[in-house]
């Protein structure tokens, strides 16, 4: 079975040789760099893989993959970056983390296939384990609810020990609506999930209601990640709320500046499913 590639950008070296030398390993299709067709293609194609191949490429022609990411995501479709060493960095100073795998030209037609399928498999191979560790969560789940329930049924368990069987709660803090919404796409099955734009609306739904663990963006305008983490701690009422940063820096020593703030975890953005969820499950259940 061909694997599936949507291929933007203007190196057309790149895109002919999809088609007529890598044709027996992978169904292939072109898009441009609007986000509409890139959403389109997603919808219709289905593809295993977005690839990127860069060529001389603007500001806003990098711009314009850049906002299509978090439909990517959402499409669970990696980015492939294909490119000069020069012209794959410069990307990626823009947007940290944005390509899952980046292919340096020269390279022969051959090697890119082989790198691309390998990558593939291994990913099509974590995902089936993903799902797998989804299910067993989800039946231990319903395991504790159906134990809860036959416990209330027979008023074995206290008005406070009913408590301990609702679902738990997340609070999302993140000030890009599409990060929002997808990572509420990916809880809500399993969650009770509120969302805030920025760290001080955070912090007013706080003084109102609880949560069990919040997610937080590292890097926000106005009161960043790091700040609100701060007036978090210094509050009794919040201080031991599990939090995990999420972050699209990748740099080593931003990273440790991150973790001396001690969350109880991070994730680099865009966000992995399975990861978010074993993260969240490691922490609250």
């Amino acid at each position: 079975m061909k694997y599936k590639v949507l291929i933007a950008g203007k190196n057309n070296s790149v895109i002919d040789s999809f088609f007529a030398q890598m044709d027996n390993e992978f169904e292939a299709m072109t898009t441009s760099n609007r986000y509409d067709d890139i959403d389109r293609h997603l919808n219709y194609f289905k593809p295993d893989a977005f690839v990127f191949g860069i060529y001389n490429e603007s500001r806003e022609s990098v711009n314009q993959i850049i906002n299509a990411r978090y439909r990517l995501a959402d499409a669970h479709v990696p980015v492939i970056l294909v490119g000069s060493k020069e012209e794959c960095d410069e990307v990626e100073k823009l947007a940290a983390n944005l390509a899952s795998l980046t292919l340096y030209r020269p390279l022969a037609a051959s090697r890119i296939a082989e790198e691309i399928t390998r990558f593939l498999d291994r990913r099509r191979a974590g995902a089936a384990d993903d799902n797998r560790q989804e299910k067993e969560a989800a039946k231990k789940a319903q395991d504790r609810k159906s134990t809860a329930d036959a416990l209330n049924a027979s008023g074995l368990i206290t008005a406070s020990r009913k408590d301990d069987t609702l679902r738990r709660h997340v609070l999302v803090v993140d000030d890009n609506s599409m990060m929002l919404k997808l990572i509420k796409e990916y809880l809500h099955d399993d969650y009770d999930v509120a969302t805030a734009v920025s760290g001080t609306i955070a912090l007013k739904f706080l003084e109102r209601r609880t949560t069990d663990l919040i997610l937080l963006d590292y890097e926000m305008p106005g009161q960043n990640g790091p700040a609100v983490l701060e007036q978090l701690r210094a509050s009794d009422t919040t201080r031991n709320i599990p939090v995990v940063f999420l972050t699209g820096v990748t740099e080593t020593k931003r990273i440790q500046e991150a973790l001396r703030l001690k969350p109880q975890s991070y994730l680099l953005k865009p966000v992995d499913r399975g990861k978010l969820l074993s993260t969240i499950a490691k922490l609250i259940g």
